[in-house]
């Protein structure tokens, strides 16, 4: 196998190319014939030939067999003139055959030649053959030559350019198929940090990369703002080297990055980095921070342009939902301090309540949404002491009956509140406000539920409850030591509280005792 490159006059100058003659690659053309001359005569022939400013790179096999191979390795060939006897009688028509069929390239434009007319006749190989043209060498002269390379590359180059153009249907529309996987589960994710987490998952799987070189960090300030301050940013998730740089200021290198994209208000490609704009309606702006990428092509920069699009709009449905869920979180918060205030309970005995809850939720195996519901929710639990008297609420000693049948009161009275309400929340704080004060074993009220049919928020909170109760001083007593308030609550394992639950919470007392310890009284 010999591979040639033609010169421009090789009769006359032999002067070599130089890199402006031509504006692109050259042309492959494949020379298949058992005869010599035939090659030397076919480049003499097109040795001036150009087409769009390219010249013809000529590329030698002696044999069918010998062309096979040359096709397995060399690519981009656009045409062959093919012998059709050579090591065999049909040696070049078996080489056709096996290029169409088994091979399976479609692309290459065939032209047989042959010296013995008569060995294979024009009509049946034409019918039977996928060729593009079949000459007699003895009419195939320098003009005719010429004028076939002409019809053969420029059919070459349209079929190239319409599987290019196919190509990049595909390329484009899996792209955008990308970009809609990427964005959905982020209209799924309903907490900052997981949002977070997930957009630096989500990027890194549109644009193919397998990087933990990622930082996302949040800007606060208006998006139209002129004087930008990159001091206000800080960092919501990272991964790689940034994964321990959530209470780190940013480094002076990156900030310098963000903000000429908060400047530009646009996704930025700079050498190896990239920083992605990610603006809301609100004036928030997420920008993500990458580096580690060699290459982004056209094609990732428009995809990422449409993520961007997309994730401004989740983000934006994230903090006004934020918004709603915080806002309602305080005044829950709000008003069940005043109830509490009002029973002259211990001072941060919901915010404690809140969190005790948060915690043996995650534990017990709940989803993260639920154990966030049950955190918003749980302060009010004691809601329906708001219509219990003075005289009972704020009796320092023992309630007589009387008295304690109107305590008894308060739950169905929070439920009552809560009640009928589409919000999330109140719709878990009306359940906790009426079961809280169930018994696993069936003996608590208003209701006397038993086990399992008394919801898990209940029995969640009346371990939260009972531990905060015990362990803080209240009107009508000290607080305990926690190793009496465990011993009590063990021996109520079952009868008053779910034991696998009270088992939990028994288990990793740490985490309650840091809690308490967090939110001490005033």
């Amino acid at each position: 196998m010999l591979i040639d490159i033609a010169k421009k006059s090789p009769l006359f100058s032999g002067k070599k190319k130089t890199p402006t003659e031509s504006s692109g690659p050259a042309w492959r053309i494949l020379i298949v014939d058992d005869e010599p001359d035939v090659h030397t005569v076919t480049k003499l022939a097109l040795s001036r030939f150009k087409l769009d400013g390219r010249s013809l790179e000529f590329i030698n096999a002696y044999s069918g067999e010998e062309a096979k191979q040359v096709l397995l390795k060399e690519k981009n060939v656009a045409m062959a003139f093919v012998d059709v006897v050579m090591e065999s009688d049909h040696a070049g028509l078996e080489l056709v055959k096996w290029i169409r069929e088994e091979s399976k390239n479609n692309a290459i434009r065939l032209i047989l030649r042959t010296g013995q007319p008569g060995q294979a006749p024009e009509e049946d190989v034409i019918v039977n053959y996928d060729i593009n043209d079949y000459k007699a060498k003895a009419e195939l002269d320098s003009r005719k030559l010429v004028t076939s390379v002409y019809s053969a590359l420029r059919s070459y180059r349209d079929i190239i350019e319409i599987e290019n153009a196919r190509a990049n249907q595909v390329k484009h529309r899996k792209g955008l198929e990308r970009v809609l996987q990427a964005t959905s589960g982020l209209f799924e994710l309903r907490t900052l940090h997981n949002f977070a987490d997930g957009l630096l998952t989500q990027v890194a799987n549109l644009l193919n990369l397998d990087t933990e070189t990622l930082l996302l960090s949040c800007n606060a300030m208006d998006a139209m703002s002129e004087d930008v301050n990159t001091d206000g940013m800080h960092i919501l998730a990272g991964t790689g080297q940034f994964s321990s740089h959530h209470d780190k200021p940013v480094p002076e290198h990156i900030k310098l990055l963000l903000d000429e994209a908060l400047k530009q208000k646009r996704c930025l490609y700079e050498d190896d980095c990239f920083v992605g704009y990610f603006p809301a309606k609100s004036g928030w702006i997420n920008l993500l921070y990458m580096d580690g990428i060699s290459k982004i092509d056209d094609l990732d920069k428009k995809l990422v342009d449409i993520f961007a699009i997309n994730v401004g709009v989740a983000f934006e449905n994230l903090l006004l939902n934020k918004e709603l869920e915080d806002t309602q979180s305080e005044l829950i918060l709000r008003l069940g301090d005043v109830v509490e205030s009002r029973s002259k309970e211990a001072a941060n005995h919901v915010k404690r309540m809140a969190e005790y809850c948060y915690h043996l939720a995650l534990l017990s195996g709940l989803e993260m949404h639920e154990a966030e519901l049950i955190k918003h929710a749980s302060p009010m639990h004691d809601i329906g002491k708001i219509a219990t008297p003075d005289a009972v609420l704020l009796k320092p000693g023992k309630l007589n009956d009387e008295e304690w049948e109107i305590m008894r009161q308060h739950p169905a009275v929070g439920h009552q509140i809560l009640a009928n309400s589409e919000r999330p929340i109140l719709n878990a704080a009306s359940v906790i406000a009426l079961q809280h004060h169930e018994k696993y074993d069936g003996s608590g009220y208003p209701s006397g539920l038993k086990g399992d049919d008394i919801h898990v928020f209940a029995r969640i909170v009346a371990i939260a409850d009972v531990f905060d109760a015990l362990s803080h001083a209240r009107c009508y007593k000290p607080a305990w030591p926690i190793d009496e308030v465990m011993k009590v609550m063990k021996e109520s394992s079952g009868s008053h509280f779910d034991p696998a639950l009270l088992k939990l919470f028994i288990d990793n007392i740490d985490v309650f005792s840091k809690v308490k310890d967090e939110w001490t009284d005033d």
